[in-house]
């Protein structure tokens, strides 16, 4: 990575990282790939277009093709989508059975997960995420940073070790006390709204797509993502075969038996 990277929201890696494969169709590195053999990525938190955004692209596709590559990850059996879900997904819809894509290999998890992120943020502003979308985001910025505040300690250690002295950069403030103020200032949010929303991550895809429609508060949200996955689970399906709206009465009390909770519990 460049020592001056530019900055990015996300990673500050990310522009280097993507830059360096900018897509373009007729030049070289670009495959047909067909469409059955690519799985959207194993963690995508991003919703797919729908309504008539959707239909735009499906009917330009019909009409134009796919004007700019997909970006893959090679796996065993397939690949796996990096960059392109929503042209991936409307591709198929316009009868297309190949797409044009780069192809990336021998990807961390990391750095699959930059380019995910990255370009969904190229093509759309933070504030226009959806509330689970901006958590995944906010998760990814914080996972990096305190992955570089580790390093830093690691060398830190290291240098202890060996009886050397080492100088380490770490901003203007400490990684461990101020990273969530640090990407809030970014963001335009408090640190106390980082970490709540950081703290949505831990909700079971169900309750983030409630959370995203309006049809869960996030106040209860907060308290169901303490829950392990497991009760998070049974109180979800309880819930919807009920049709209960659950309240913050409700959520606090089932947390209070959090680690023995039955479905007797949930359901009084």
């Amino acid at each position: 990575m460049k020592a001056n990277a530019p900055k990015r929201k996300v990673f500050n890696d990310a522009v280097d990282l993507l830059m360096e494969d900018m897509p373009v169709v007729s030049g070289k590195g670009i495959s047909e790939i067909s469409v059955d053999k690519i799985k959207p990525f194993h963690n995508h938190p991003f919703h797919l277009y729908e309504g008539d955004r959707l239909d735009d692209m499906v009917e330009s596709i019909k009409e134009h093709g796919i004007l700019n590559p997909v970006i893959v990850m090679k796996m065993d059996a397939g690949f796996e989508m990096l960059s392109g879900h929503n042209r991936w997904n409307a591709a198929k819809l316009a009868g297309l059975k190949k797409i044009p894509a780069i192809v990336k290999e021998d990807l961390s998890e990391e750095e699959a997960y930059v380019y995910v992120i990255e370009t969904n943020l190229m093509q759309r502003s933070f504030s226009d995420l959806a509330i689970s979308e901006k958590a995944a985001v906010l998760k990814a910025r914080y996972e990096k940073e305190a992955c570089q505040g580790k390093r830093n300690d690691i060398l830190e250690e290291i240098a202890r070790l060996e009886g050397k002295e080492i100088s380490i950069t770490r901003g203007h403030d400490d990684h461990r006390l101020k990273t969530r103020d640090m990407i809030g200032k970014e963001y335009e949010l408090s640190g106390s709204s980082v970490g709540r929303l950081l703290k949505l991550n831990d909700l079971i895809k169900p309750f983030k797509d409630m959370v995203d429609r309006g049809a869960l508060y996030t106040k209860v949200a907060l308290q169901l993502a303490f829950l392990p996955e497991n009760e998070q689970t049974m109180v979800y399906e309880i819930m919807r075969e009920k049709k209960t709206k659950i309240t913050i009465e409700m959520v606090m009390k089932i947390r209070s038996h959090s680690g023995a909770l039955t479905e007797v519990m949930v359901k009084r």
